[in-house]
């Protein structure tokens, strides 16, 4: 059942510890197929040299086990939120990378300082604020996810155009149309706040970069009239 979402996630999951942002089992990709509810993700706490296409564990948006004989990653019911409130999600990456996670324990927005930032999200990447003291004691991973889309509802935020949050101390997540592009996400997030990280340093009153230089290299990628790359199907 779902053999080709188990293959995609487990690839992604394989592509995620090879990037360097996960370390010994930290980390999780997971993958949604929204016609059949269904999501793969990642078991926990298997090494991911170690994992196979069929340890991929399929659940339902209500967190049932549907197939598998390993118990899935312990953040799966933060996916599952993200899943049900942000429509066109189709994989997640959550990390613990070294300067996101920097930012998310300072509680700290990383602001957008250039167009290195700007190509990927449009606009600062939020931090969420801290989980209340019976949210982590009851239902903790699915309160986590409710506070990430607590974040993006209060302050308006699409998650399409801003693919990625700081749990506050905590750690990243990330997404995108596919568990690959959810991969690529968790990549850039990283390196734009290793360059903030870096850029913060040097010049620490620093303001955010303009909005019209935002826009444009937002816009040149995403927008409806992009032009940056290849069309499908252009011949080169």
């Amino acid at each position: 059942m779902m053999t080709e979402l188990k293959e995609i996630v487990w690839k992604a999951n394989l592509d995620l510890y090879r990037s360097g942002l996960v370390i010994l089992t930290f980390g999780n990709v997971s993958g949604l197929d929204p016609r059949r509810g269904l999501a793969a993700i990642k078991p926990s706490g298997v090494p991911y040299e170690e994992m196979k296409p069929e340890d991929m564990v399929l659940v339902d948006l209500d967190g049932k086990i549907v197939e598998g004989n390993l118990r899935p990653s312990s953040d799966t019911p933060t996916h599952l939120e993200l899943y049900k409130a942000f429509p066109g999600v189709g994989g997640i990456a959550h990390t613990h990378s070294t300067y996101a996670t920097m930012f998310a324990q300072a509680r700290r927005d990383i602001p957008c300082l250039g167009t290195t930032h700007a190509d990927l999200i449009h606009g600062p990447v939020p931090v969420t604020r801290a989980l209340t003291e019976s949210e982590v004691s009851g239902n903790y991973e699915a309160n986590t996810g409710k506070v990430i889309v607590e974040r993006f509802a209060g302050a308006g935020l699409g998650p399409l155009a801003v693919p990625a949050v700081l749990v506050a101390g905590h750690g990243p997540f990330a997404w995108g149309a596919s568990p690959a592009e959810a991969v690529h996400a968790a990549l850039l997030l990283e390196h734009a706040a290793k360059l903030a990280f870096g850029t913060l340093a040097l010049k620490p009153k620093l303001a955010a970069l303009e909005e019209h230089v935002l826009d444009k290299h937002y816009q040149r990628k995403h927008g409806p009239q992009a032009y940056y790359g290849q069309k499908k199907g252009e011949e080169r």
